[in-house]
């Protein structure tokens, strides 16, 4: 029973990497690699206006950009799905399996407080079942 209690709060990865809207989709795509994450939340101003991640680094490379020309914003998903610290960590899975999507921002006042991927998920679960 305790483990239905567990909240996004408890698996989410904190310490989100952020990048500008006009960053090219190569810094970002390097800075992914460089920290070994999935996904970044695109920042403008401190406000959260999108999600980029390892997929859309895709959808340019098919797309046949240039990685030192694309920018982020054309590339991100904009407004993404978010979730707040409280929400329980089946939540987000069932959302991710059901929207199709491996990263999800957990946000507090407009704000990316944190991230949670499938891969969060699926480690809470094996832990606690």
């Amino acid at each position: 029973m305790l483990a239905l209690m567990a909240t996004l709060r408890d698996v989410m990865t904190s310490d989100v990497l952020t990048v500008d809207p006009s960053d090219t989709i190569g810094e970002a795509a390097q800075k992914m690699t460089e920290r070994g994450v999935g996904a970044v939340v695109v920042s403008d101003f401190g406000r959260m206006i999108g999600i980029f991640t390892e997929r859309d680094v895709m959808r340019a490379v098919a797309g046949r950009v240039h990685s030192s020309e694309a920018r982020v914003r054309e590339w991100m998903t904009p407004d993404p799905v978010t979730l707040g610290e409280d929400a329980s960590v089946e939540e987000a899975g069932n959302t991710m399996i059901e929207r199709g999507f491996r990263h999800i921002p957990v946000v507090a006042d407009d704000r990316a407080v944190g991230i949670v991927s499938i891969r969060d998920v699926a480690e809470w679960r094996l832990k606690e079942h």
